[in-house]
């Protein structure tokens, strides 16, 4: 799953990334509601965690915005306004859950996780298939053929991101991005590392590979010869 954190407290912010990583998920961080806004246009996040309070644009007139444009990305607001006034305000701006702070990780990572398995405003893919490769994101089961693969949650998200892409060379400066949350040399070892071990899961005894490397360009999840 891949989420994106609005939150102008650098420290809460930093804390909510770890967390959501440690717990096998993708996180990116805005700090005010204008950088928000326009990485939330980014349709590839599953989830939207936004801070009530942020500066240049708040909370809820971003959430508004992006539900005018369209958007159908599930948010949990964040806010330590706790009044019932205020968490209406919040779910009629088009928040789908909030949460009142202070709060404990393990609660808002229910909450983030709930949103994610409701589809809360629908239409939102959560099931990938590649050949006989299929991937469910919701049960976060992964089967080739009639056998179940095993995958520890960076190579779940690692596949997630490669069948979300089926078809298309995906670089590794896409992967460490969108998989690893990192912004550093992409010629780092730590993308060949988890693509080895994933590919001896998903391809190793059977007849068909289905996990390519596109030499000088990245990888790619598709039938047929790499």
């Amino acid at each position: 799953m891949r989420v994106l954190v609005v939150e102008d407290d650098r420290e809460t912010a930093q804390f909510l990334q770890k967390a959501l990583k440690e717990s096998g998920h993708a996180a990116d961080i805005a700090n005010d509601g204008e950088i928000g806004l326009a990485m939330a246009r980014d349709s590839s996040y599953d989830i939207l965690i936004v801070d009530r309070m942020l500066p240049k644009r708040d909370g809820l007139s971003m959430i508004s915005t992006l539900r005018a444009e369209g958007a159908r990305t599930p948010v949990l607001i964040l806010s330590a306004l706790g009044a019932v006034d205020d968490r209406v305000k919040g779910l009629r701006a088009g928040g789908d859950d909030y949460l009142t702070k202070p709060y404990a990780f393990s609660e808002l990572l229910a909450r983030v996780e709930a949103l994610s398995r409701r589809g809360v405003l629908g239409e939102r893919t959560t099931r990938y298939a590649v050949g006989d490769l299929v991937l469910d994101r919701l049960s976060h089961k992964v089967m080739r053929g009639t056998e179940v693969i095993l995958l520890q949650p960076r190579e779940f998200r690692l596949l997630e991101y490669l069948m979300q892409h089926a078809g298309q060379v995906v670089t590794r400066t896409m992967l460490l991005e969108h998989v690893w949350d990192y912004h550093f040399d992409p010629q780092t070892n730590v993308i060949d590392v988890h693509v080895s071990r994933l590919r001896s899961k998903i391809d190793k005894g059977f007849a068909m590979p289905l996990l390519h490397t596109v030499r000088g360009a990245g990888y790619v999840v598709r039938e047929g010869e790499g």
